[in-house]
């Protein structure tokens, strides 16, 4: 059996456990992640059954569409405002949590980086990463 992936907010007001492997693990570099992260890009595990992931406490949420256009919904704790998981209208099924979220987030293994178009010049990301101009499809 895998060893449950684990995480929450600095403040430990809200929680999450999920004993899937990450389908997707990427650093972003779209505008929305700039903004949220307040640097360079965002990092993130992707989830397949958000349905089995289990949450405690109770986060914010807010909608943004993104560069894609797609709605994503972001959720932070009201305490202390960590950025803990986001979700995906146009996929109900998938939920991303932050890297720096996690209990153990050495544990956090990038596939690819994705909106390099939107990357800045300070930014760097390891260049043996697999590279994408916008999101992935297919």
């Amino acid at each position: 059996m895998t060893k449950p992936y684990t995480g929450g907010c600095a403040c430990g007001a809200v929680r999450y456990t999920t004993k899937h492997e990450p389908i997707f693990q990427n650093h972003c570099q779209c505008r929305d992640c700039q903004r949220r992260s307040g640097t360079g890009h965002g990092s993130y595990l992707t989830f397949p059954a958000r349905a089995e992931m289990t949450i405690t406490g109770e986060a914010t949420h807010w909608e943004i569409a993104g560069d894609s256009g797609n709605m994503k919904i972001h959720s932070f704790c009201p305490v202390c405002g960590t950025p803990v998981y986001l979700r995906f209208a146009a996929m109900p099924d998938l939920i991303a949590v932050h890297a720096g979220s996690l209990d153990e987030p050495e544990r956090f293994a990038p596939h690819v980086l994705t909106y390099k178009v939107r990357g800045l010049p300070w930014d760097a990301i390891d260049p043996e990463l697999k590279v994408f101009e916008k999101m992935p499809t297919g």
